[in-house]
């Protein structure tokens, strides 16, 4: 059987966390949560998630920042997601693997996570 992948999914509104999760466990993916950009950095040193789920609107280090400080330790695959509308180039060229926008229904979102985990080379 293969090894569950891990995902790490960062928003501050523990609602999103709390849905997200249980859809993704549901998913068949282990997932840990994490309301701070500076925690979730952490989280991906000590971790090491397959792939991260992370909100660009975080406060006090938003999204952008986080995986720019992300991007000098790790090449895991990134997912935004945010409700404010965002270009795909810019996300890119920050070093996202793709952008998903809020509200998403579940099935979008475990695509897209599952696209981007076969597209990605390992971790």
């Amino acid at each position: 059987m293969d090894k569950k992948k891990r995902v790490l999914v960062v928003d501050d509104e523990p609602g999103i966390l709390r849905i997200v999760r249980v859809n993704l466990f549901m998913a068949g993916y282990e997932v840990l949560t994490e309301k701070s950009g500076e925690e979730a950095i952490q989280l991906v040193q000590s971790e090491r998630p397959d792939l991260v789920l992370l909100d660009v609107l975080l406060r006090p280090v938003n999204g952008l920042e986080v995986l720019k400080r992300i991007r000098t330790f790790s090449r895991v695959p990134v997912i935004f997601f945010t409700a404010r509308s965002f270009s795909d180039d810019q996300a890119m060229k920050l070093g996202a693997n793709g952008i998903i926008t809020k509200p998403f229904r579940t099935e979008e979102l475990i695509k897209k996570i599952k696209d981007v985990l076969d597209n990605s080379p390992g971790v």
